[in-house]
């Protein structure tokens, strides 16, 4: 039996409807349809309820779909042995922040070593765009900074919590009232109602947290601009053009910007997601374990990924 069948009920179980299925398998509705016919005939029961345009999975057919998940796996993992077999392949990687360049700019060198006829791929993406190539299966790792592991908790990996900071310029007027090392939000809220804040687009971890700031004071800015490149909002905070959150990893220029911790502080989490099918073998074990243990390595703080100014946060 072709897998690729398989993949066919597969699909019709996930979408519930035909018409979608097919267009997800990119074949003509009546030619699934009579695939579907074939099938069922050829087994002698229907796999399907058909109720009002949806479809349903009869008993038998919940015990065709559990084989086929299982004979696809096979498959996947049996291209992917035949592939690690000389030591070939290829690790695919989405990233959506600066701290995962660095650490893959001195993780990959030292693994090329061990495996040179090992490709790895990089993919920078923004969190929500990490989170459907995951989903899809398209990437076998994902680095990113987030505020939680959701909606992948069973395939992530924290590597460790990373502050996030105030980041004021330095000639700003309330860092010669307070030049301390902290702030509460309501004294944030308090002191910098008027001005501009730069803020990281929806869907990216720093912005999920300088929204629970604003919530946590009943408060949302009238003058803010939105952005994911860091070093671009890094130089406009230096530039006294606003103030923003940025985190412990690219907390640099600190002889223009003054970072306060929040009071209570405000973190946010650094993981590594694994694809949900990924099977790791020799190249990729390595490869993973030179990941996690990479903060074990560099227990330095602040870490300061200064030398990479990737475009996402």
């Amino acid at each position: 039996m072709d897998v690729k069948y398989l993949k066919y009920i597969l699909t019709i179980a996930e979408r519930k409807n035909m018409t979608k299925a097919a267009e997800e398998l990119f074949v003509s509705q009546s030619s699934l349809s009579q695939y579907l016919s074939r099938l069922e005939q050829e087994i002698g029961t229907p796999l399907f309820y058909r109720a009002k345009g949806e479809l349903t999975l009869t008993p038998a057919g919940e015990l065709y779909v559990e084989a086929a998940k299982k004979v696809v796996k096979i498959q996947r993992d049996l291209y992917q042995n035949i592939a690690s077999l000389d030591r070939r392949g290829r690790i695919s990687v989405g990233v959506t922040s600066n701290f995962a360049l660095r650490m893959l700019s001195e993780i990959i060198p030292r693994f090329k070593q061990v495996y040179p006829e090992v490709s790895i791929e990089i993919s920078e993406v923004g969190l929500p765009g990490l989170k459907k190539l995951l989903m899809e299966e398209a990437v076998d790792l994902g680095i990113a900074a987030a505020v939680n592991a959701a909606p992948f908790e069973d395939q992530a990996r924290i590597l460790r919590k990373e502050e996030v900071f105030f980041a004021v310029p330095k000639n700003h007027p309330y860092v010669r009232i307070n030049p301390g090392p902290s702030i509460t939000a309501k004294e944030l809220v308090e002191n910098f109602r008027s001005d501009n804040f730069l803020l990281s687009k929806r869907g990216s971890s720093l912005r999920g947290l300088s929204d629970q700031v604003f919530d946590s004071c009943d408060f949302t800015p009238t003058a803010f601009c939105e952005t994911n490149n860091i070093a671009a909002t890094r130089t406009m905070v230096a530039n006294s053009t606003g103030v923003t959150f940025i985190a412990e990893s690219c907390s640099v220029d600190r002889d223009r910007i003054h970072y306060y911790s929040l009071s209570p502080a405000l973190y946010r989490l650094n993981l590594i997601y694994t694809r949900k099918n990924w099977v790791m073998h020799e190249p990729e074990s390595l490869f993973f374990s030179y990941l996690t243990r990479y903060f074990d390595e560099h227990p330095e703080s602040p870490y300061l990924a200064e030398k990479y100014s990737g475009s996402f946060v």
